[in-house]
């Protein structure tokens, strides 16, 4: 028989164009979603306009304000008390209006902006994740982190699409806003700076815009040497924060799995080698938080400083010679150090944002690397090789012709040897096969590579045509959803009616259960706490009755059931499922009988030092079924 080829894939994932920085960065404006954005966008531009309008106000009120209090008890022309309180109100209202109705609204139009984007971002690497071609599986189980290689897997992938996200998509909003600002504040600030510019003495060369040109000086020597030097800062910060990105990871890492492995932990008594391990974990969060709050500080000061000089010293010193000239008055002079401030403050977005700007790019490539391996494992033979030989084949042929296997060798990542080899290997269309042998003998992995679930090796398996498989494993994980949804699994809630679902469990032995379809659990307890492991494994045996599938695999699936349960659950599925193919794997030294005495498998296959027997008492003429296997330990 000709080994198939794998076909490449041609269509892309929901986050191909997001493999690049600017890839990822133009992804939501440019989906389907671009209306949403660009909206949005608007609105915080305008916005913006309008609070680099509002500084020009603000300014020219400030003057005013300020030239009011100075002629106050002047003797030829005193400013009146109303007068003077009109000015105030004026300045007080403008502050009002620019504060709350554009600066707090921008916030929320932002904050709105950044909140879809994000929701947008999660949902397209959830959706890449969670995909029919297992493609969270494979990113877990790529590379294992003791094989050195070029291509290896995503570490902290919830990390990655939860915090890296909203940090990126963050940054990068500050950062347009602060570009955004900059522009507008130079045509409105800065237009309104030249235009009440006048001359200075020594610079009669520059006529009427003197000092302007001192103002625009004095701003652009400040401004860009600060944010030189935030810079610097920041690029700092952002090596300590990959940094604690990594060992906050390794932490998470280590607590997750305590929670996993919580009772072997306590069955162990191994709490104080755990406690010691999460000290040691911790350490290296500890040490490099520590030089992020040493960081922090000096950041800090820096930017009360800057902000400090900028508004008492930079902005007031450029007006300084055309008011001790008595060339401008108090009222402009005011007017113009407000104006000078308010463009200072305007450009110095990026120091102020410089922490969330210098993680912009260090989120920006943990996401684009999580966007690389998604695509890369669209071809999960591809994608493995880069740790070892991937070259297994799946295929379908004639579903009376059972399931075949032909020249299977598996590997494990890392490794040239195979453990698993054999020529051939057939499980005839209605033929219930059941594998044994020793604890760790090898016995899952055959069944993890029929089930595409082991990605490493060689050989072809050829899968009968529109026959629906079910893999049942020794583990059951009940995901929060109703008990219906969990029998039904993974089809759809509403494929199957309520009557059915419960004739399902009735069946499988959970009758006391039929009343709660609807439920997420009981005593709000989700059903993954509240049932047992027996129990789990009915469930599965639900899930099998209702769906009728026509291949079944069973890895240990009745080891929580005592010898009349598993009875039970086998003679349940050779009642309901009539020419279903099975191939089992347990640790029953004899296998179930029925109540009969009859036995539910035709076929025992043994592992024995490695190698897969046909045991004598029920070898058939089967002339395509001859193997040697090695197996490794599971």
């Amino acid at each position: 028989m000709a080994k198939p080829r794998s076909k490449k894939q041609s269509q892309s994932t929901s986050v191909s164009r997001m493999r690049s920085f600017w890839g990822l960065m133009l992804a939501y404006w440019l989906s389907d979603r671009w209306r949403e954005a660009w909206a949005l966008a608007a609105v915080i531009f305008v916005l913006t306009a309008l609070s680099a309008k509002a500084s020009v106000w603000f300014a020219t009120a400030s003057g005013e304000l300020v030239g009011a209090i100075a002629f106050l008890h002047h003797p030829q022309n005193p400013t009146t008390l109303q007068s003077l309180l009109e000015s105030a109100a004026a300045l007080a209202m403008i502050a009002t209006v620019k504060e709350v109705g554009f600066t707090a609204v921008r916030h929320f139009f932002s904050t709105s902006l950044h909140r879809k984007w994000r929701a947008w971002l999660d949902q397209r690497f959830n959706d890449a994740l969670l995909d029919s071609n297992h493609t969270h599986f494979h990113i877990q189980h790529g590379v294992p982190e003791a094989v050195p290689t070029q291509g290896a897997v995503p570490d902290n992938i919830d990390q990655r699409v939860q915090e890296s996200i909203k940090g990126m998509t963050g940054g990068a909003i500050g950062l347009a806003m602060g570009i955004a600002s900059v522009i507008l504040s130079v045509v409105f600030v800065g237009g309104k700076i030249i235009e009440t510019s006048t001359e200075v003495s020594g610079l009669e060369f520059l006529g009427s815009y003197a000092s302007g040109c001192l103002t625009v000086a004095a701003v652009i020597v400040y401004v860009p040497i600060s944010t030189w030097a935030a810079t610097k800062l920041g690029a700092i910060q952002q090596k300590l924060d990959v940094m604690m990105q990594w060992a906050e990871g390794s932490y998470r890492r280590e607590l997750t799995t305590l929670l996993h492995h919580s009772f072997d932990v306590a069955a162990a008594n191994g709490e104080r080698t755990q406690r010691s391990l999460h000290r040691e974990r911790y350490r290296d969060v500890d040490r490099t938080w520590a030089s992020l709050n040493i960081l922090t500080t000096v950041y800090m000061g820096f930017e009360l400083v800057y902000n400090f000089f900028g508004s008492r010293i930079v902005a007031y010193a450029p007006g300084l010679l055309p008011y001790a000239e008595s060339k401008i008055g108090l009222r402009a002079y005011v007017t113009g150090a407000e104006l000078a401030n308010a463009i200072i403050n305007d450009c110095s977005w990026f120091i102020h944002v410089m922490p969330d700007i210098s993680r912009l790019r260090a989120n920006a490539r943990r996401i684009t690397d999580l966007a690389c391996a998604i695509e890369d494992a669209r071809e999960p033979g591809n994608f493995h090789a880069r740790s070892g030989r991937s070259d297994l084949h799946y295929g379908v042929q004639d579903a009376r012709l059972g399931l075949t296997v032909e020249n299977l060798m598996l590997m494990h990542a890392g490794e040239d040897r195979p453990f698993l080899k054999t020529r051939d290997l057939h499980f005839r269309s209605g033929e219930w096969s059941l594998l044994v042998g020793e604890p760790g003998s090898g016995k899952s992995s055959l069944l993890k590579a029929l089930n595409r679930l082991w990605p490493y090796g060689s050989g072809t398996i050829m899968l009968p045509r529109n026959v629906r498989a079910f893999y049942a494993s020794q583990e059951v994980h009940l995901p929060p959803v109703s008990l219906k949804a969990l029998v039904a699994l993974p089809d759809d809630v509403d494929t199957y009616s309520d009557r059915e679902a419960t004739m399902a469990l009735v069946k499988a032995g959970l009758s006391v259960l039929v009343d709660d379809l609807a439920g997420h659990g009981r005593d709000n307890r989700p059903w993954n706490r509240l049932l047992s492991g027996g129990e789990k494994q009915k469930l599965v045996l639900a899930r099998i009755l209702l769906q009728r599938p026509g291949l079944i695999f069973l890895d240990e699936a009745t080891s929580a059931l005592d010898a009349a349960g598993k009875i039970v659950f086998h003679q349940a599925i050779r009642d309901n499922c009539a020419g279903v193919t099975v191939v089992s794997v347990m640790h029953d030294p004899v296998p179930p009988k029925a109540a009969t005495g009859e036995e539910f498998y035709e076929k025992v296959l043994a592992v024995v030092d490695r190698k897969i027997e046909i045991r004598p008492d029920t070898r058939r003429e089967n002339a395509s079924l001859h193997p040697k296997v090695d197996l490794p330990a599971d």
